[in-house]
């Protein structure tokens, strides 16, 4: 399901197509309320359709959205419109890794600066997760 530009999902104006991906696709749009340009996933009516794939959609979404470090997406928030399930992030800029490889060798300084950001990442996750873990048993 493709939305045109200008399609309001709440409070959120759909500018342009930005990408997509395997459950769904993902927009830029304006939060006419924050006053912000945000990325919207929209969850494809295929895995709409699987109330296990639209729990789990809603639990990621849940669980990015209870961190905070730069180097994780922030959420903003998580909701269904006009029958449209959707996570709304922050938009970020940029080019895709691949893309940059596809252009020749990462010198060795910010591949090292590159590994840095992705692992500070992932152990804010893992202490997350192992926070979650604790509390719940």
């Amino acid at each position: 399901m493709t939305l045109a530009a200008g399609t309001r999902l709440a409070r959120y104006e759909i500018r342009s197509k930005f990408g997509e991906g395997g459950m769904g696709e993902v927009y830029r749009a304006f939060d006419s309320k924050i006053g912000r340009e945000v990325a919207i996933k929209v969850l494809s009516a295929e895995f709409a359709a699987n109330k296990e794939r639209v729990a789990r959609f809603e639990q990621k979404a849940q669980a990015a959205g209870a961190l905070n470090h730069p180097n994780i997406l922030a959420i903003h928030d998580v909701d269904t419109a006009n029958g449209v399930l959707y996570v709304v992030s922050e938009l970020l800029e940029g080019e895709e890794l691949r893309d940059h490889l596809n252009r020749g060798a990462i010198p060795l300084r910010k591949t090292i600066e590159y590994a840095q950001q992705i692992v500070s990442g992932l152990c804010a996750t893992l202490q997350w997760l192992r926070v979650e873990g604790t509390e719940s048993s």
